[in-house]
């Protein structure tokens, strides 16, 4: 058969060297069926019979690929796929096995990632058993192996199907997540809780219901004898501008007692290297090997902004049985604990972390590209962003995702995978867990990126705050109440804490998002993180964020459409509005009821639509606006404040969500915004109590030369008052120059005629310093009605084209501009800005169109009526 002929011959020729670790990749030669004992089996026979299948991958991608269901991310076609996480499937390949392969010591399967319930067999004989996706799965099958042709196979079951008699069972199953819109689960007795699976996959308010199955990472043979490393390790014990002294950590698995020498060779980031040696006794089964390094006058990583990330590298060798090799860099963490602050120091730096949510980059996690993953770090680091928080109901990221955040000097807060649903208390669910946490937090330990690793997404503060849950309590009754509860503890107070402390030392833990870490009440403004949502799913005014200062505040959000290039290449052609069933489909809050949300603050804040294509782009200046309120308004608040979050980066699909960066990778205007937010110096200026305050803020490490300024101008334009004062901004700091009331500032001006322009300058020097300048490094505007009542008039917007090159100029004030390109896919170097009367910019288009296209396709939007 064609399909296990590239295993075989790949087989074959890597097995010359008996004493050295081979490896065969897994990744060809697969097919996929409905287990013939499933029920789907004989209502669905073209999907009882053998289907090409992709490895990496799941069951629905071999099933989209063979047009056996429509694409779920299209259109209405979500229900039509779900049928396929209720079935039970087989996979199977063959690999052709040479006596020389048999000749070796071990002959083992390792599998990456299976999804979920799977059974591996080898010539028919169970060789093992999985029941964790985040785990990665291994047996030696040389005992069921033989010369010649040898069949594996993986059964993988519902997980629905498997759990649901246990849960319809209970009385009263544990609280999950999101109840499914199909029926296959009744409204409160969902399966999810119970496994170990990426629980986003049971659908979010973002995201489809897709419960997938497969083998989702890849599968390998590793042939060895004596002896293979199964992990490595890098601990850094000290660090100072002299030295550092780190211990690479090495897992060796070993058949016998046997002898080995150890060669290590770390190399620094300008290329030097440090050989290292060590002769070791290794006895049979796991063992220890640790190997002392010492690195003269290291390197720091350092977070963006703050300087640059040099990485090094260690390769070690286990005397010819096999070898690893890992990059690591030196840095310091420090979590900011004193009465209630949260916050981080990196290397000694207060560290102000500015930055967003990640999902996960897709509902098929297999089909993730670099290029995709980069698009969106990129994004997150032009748009002035320091830090990513990796939420927790997803799965744990590929190495991409955390060398390039390396490399971009992003840091991470890093979930482990709990999205919300309240934990099994049973002590077999708990072992799962600890080695799931040992094994990944291993995997990642040596990024410097990742700055703390947290315990659950809303779990322990659900537990505590959340209505369906104290319902539950009330339920059971406390004896219950108290078992689930100790679970939990256990769970994340020490055995999550456990993994961290002892794999990556150097690296703090948090119990949960929002936490306290169990010192007083959770998701509040007076201790640890915070996730406020008052604003959009409590419909209170978007000024809401303006009352408080959190200690961090690690999420919050504001909904916003896509762009129409995005939406036409889901929905298709046609009228749309925001009741059309295929936007509904793909707007995940209330069940499809989001766009009436985005209707409601439209009508609480800017204006009416004109048409579809201008409620885009209102629901996009909404979002932009209402975030960046908040940005700014956590930034005033440093150092009460330390960081500020904002729910969400991405879409793992297309969709109309919270998003600043689509499934695409195109940018909604709160991404351009966030760059202006997020810039290392600003100016705030809030408008509050029948006042206008003013503050200033700076993530340099030394001080900065700055003159602030604030106009008060009228709508023809003319200049009413003027304000402005040298200010020198202290290192990381944020500091309030002027509070001025509304009598005093605008005098007797109409509030919807008139507005202030605030204003910040830097001084640099030009011309080899002979020239000081102030260059304006931040801007916002101050008004003292709410859009929908601003007296805005005509800007008088015109465009002028130079090749992919628009300058875009106002005659009068001109709020929130944006290039709006309609169906035509391009994305501006900015857009939704501002523009004072007279006020020109000039804006790079990339787009695939012609020059010719993008002239013919822009439409040039703002909020003035």
């Amino acid at each position: 058969m064609r399909f296990a002929l590239v295993a075989a011959l790949l087989l074959t020729s890597t097995s010359a060297f008996a004493a050295e670790k081979t490896v065969v990749q897994l990744d060809r030669g697969w097919q996929v069926r409905i287990d013939p004992t499933d029920a789907n089996a004989k209502t669905r026979p073209k999907e009882a019979a053998w289907l090409p299948a992709t490895v990496p991958g799941s069951v629905q991608q071999d099933l989209i690929a063979a047009k056996r269901v429509p694409d779920p991310f299209l259109g209405v076609n979500e229900a039509a796929i779900q049928w396929a996480g209720l079935t039970d499937w087989q996979w199977r390949t063959v690999i052709e096995v040479t006596p020389a392969m048999l000749a070796r010591d071990h002959l083992d399967l390792v599998f990456d990632g299976l999804d979920t319930f799977a059974v591996v067999s080898v010539n028919g004989q169970k060789l093992l058993t999985a029941d964790n996706a985040h785990r990665r799965w291994r047996a030696d099958a040389k005992p069921l192996l033989k010369v010649g042709r040898n069949e594996i196979t993986v059964a993988i079951a519902s997980p629905i199907k498997r759990l649901q008699p246990m849960v319809l069972a209970e009385v009263n199953p544990l609280p999950g997540e999101y109840d499914s819109a199909f029926g296959d689960e009744p409204k409160g007795k969902q399966t999810s809780p119970y496994i170990r699976k990426p629980k986003y996959q049971y659908g979010w308010d973002w995201g489809p219901r897709i419960v997938t199955l497969g083998l989702w990472r890849p599968a390998r043979v590793e042939a060895w004898d004596d002896a293979r490393i199964d992990t490595m390790r890098i601990d850094q014990d000290a660090l100072t501008s002299d030295e550092a002294r780190v211990t690479a950590t090495l897992t060796v698995v070993a058949d016998a007692a046997v002898r080995r020498t150890l060669h290590a060779v770390v190399t620094a980031p300008d290329g030097r290297q440090v050989p290292v040696e060590r002769e070791v006794a290794l006895a049979p089964g796991e063992n220890r090997v640790t190997l002392p390094v010492t690195i003269a006058q290291p390197q720091r990583w350092q977070p963006v902004g703050y300087g640059a990330q040099p990485m090094y590298r260690i390769a070690a060798d286990l005397g010819g049985d096999d070898r690893a090799e890992r990059r690591f860099g030196l840095r310091t963490v420090e979590l900011i604990r004193d009465k209630g602050s949260f916050g981080f120091k990196i290397n000694g730096t207060e560290v102000f972390a500015k930055g967003a949510n990640l999902i996960p980059f897709d509902n098929f996690p297999s089909r993730v590209t670099p290029q995709q993953i980069r698009t969106v770090l990129q994004g997150a680091r032009d748009a002035n962003m320091n830090m990513i928080r990796v939420w927790g109901g997803g799965y744990y990221l590929d190495d991409a995702f955390y060398d390039m955040a390396d490399e971009m000097g992003l840091m991470v807060w890093q979930d482990f995978m709990f999205g919300g649903a309240v934990t099994p208390p049973d002590a077999a669910f708990r072992h799962s867990v600890a080695a799931e946490a040992e094994e990944q937090v291993a995997r990642l330990q040596a990024h410097p990126s990742v700055v703390v690793w947290a315990g659950n997404n809303e779990v322990l503060s659900g537990w505590e705050n959340w209505s369906d849950r104290k319902a539950f309590k009330k339920a059971v009754g406390p004896d219950e109440q108290e078992r689930i509860g100790v679970g939990m503890a256990v769970l994340f107070d020490r055995v999550l804490r456990d993994a961290v402390t002892r794999m990556s030392p150097g690296t703090p833990y948090w119990p949960g998002s929002p936490s306290t870490d169990y010192e007083g009440p959770t998701d509040t403004d007076r201790d640890g993180d915070r996730h406020f949502w008052d604003v959009w799913s409590g419909s209170k005014p978007v000024e809401r964020y303006l009352e408080t200062c959190p200690r961090f505040m690690s999420e919050y959000g504001f909904q916003a459409m896509p762009n129409l290039a995005t939406i036409r290449q889901f929905a298709g052609a046609g009228d749309l509005k925001p009741d059309s069933p295929v936007l509904k489909a793909h707007q995940k809050f209330l069940s499809g009821e989001g766009n009436a949300r985005l209707e409601l603050y439209l009508r609480e804040r800017l204006r009416p639509a004109r048409d579809f294509a201008d409620f885009v782009y209102l629901t996009q200046v909404n979002q932009a606006q209402a975030i960046g309120m908040a940005a700014r308004h956590h930034r005033a608040c440093r150092p009460v404040t330390l960081g500020s979050l904002y729910w969400q980066l991405n879409d793992t699909w297309p969709a109309i969500s919270w998003s600043s960066i689509d499934w695409y990778g195109r940018w909604k205007l709160l991404n351009f915004e966030a760059k202006r937010f997020f810039a290392p110096q600003a100016i705030v200026a809030e408008h509050k109590g029948g006042a206008t305050q003013v503050s200033v803020v700076s993530d340099a490490t030394t001080p900065v030369q700055a003159r602030w300024r604030v106009t008060v101008r009228d709508m023809t334009g003319a200049t009413l008052a003027t304000r402005e004062a040298e200010a020198a901004l202290a290192p990381l700091s944020a500091a309030t120059v002027v509070t001025v009331p509304d009598a005093d500032l605008f005098g007797t001006a109409d509030p919807t005629h008139s507005y202030a322009v605030a204003e910040l300058m830097s001084e640099s020097f030009e011309q080899d310093g002979l020239q000081r300048v102030n260059r304006l490094v931040s801007r916002t505007i101050v008004e003292r009605a709410l859009p929908k009542d601003m007296a805005y008039p005509d800007p008088q917007l015109t465009a002028t084209w130079v090749g992919k090159r628009v300058t875009v100029r106002a005659g009068n004030l001109a709020r929130a501009v944006m290039l709006d390109f309609g169906d035509v896919v391009a994305q501006p170097s900015d857009n939704g800005f501002d523009l004072l009367p007279g006020e020109s910019m000039t804006v790079e288009v990339a787009s695939a169109a012609t020059a010719a296209t993008l002239a013919k396709a822009l439409t040039l939007r703002s909020l003035n009526r």
